[in-house]
């Protein structure tokens, strides 16, 4: 799995660090995600399961996850939060909710 640590001197080599700010890192992620959902447009909910999509499809699915994913590491490191310790308050929470 790809670290914090390798995003952020992937960023750092690109001098990315002045356009990595938490309200430009969010606005990213919302793009990227639309791009995911993009890619399930107009498929049926039988055509969106892994069994019926083609090699490219899935490729292209996740790509776009790896740039969600990419974007949320990045957000979590510029604003110094534990994502494993955020999810499991969360998990916590909808665990009283649901």
């Amino acid at each position: 799995m790809v670290t914090i640590n390798e995003i952020r001197a992937f960023a750092d080599a690109r001098n990315w660090e002045v356009f990595h700010t938490p309200k430009n890192l969010s606005m990213a992620i919302a793009g990227e995600a639309g791009e995911l959902v993009a890619e399930f447009q107009w498929l049926t909910m039988d055509e969106s399961m892994r069994k019926n999509l083609t090699d490219k499809q899935i490729q292209d699915i996740k790509l776009e996850i790896a740039d969600v994913a990419i974007y949320l590491f990045r957000l979590t490191d510029v604003l110094g939060v534990d994502l494993a310790d955020a999810m499991r308050e969360k998990m916590k929470i909808n665990e009283s909710r649901f």
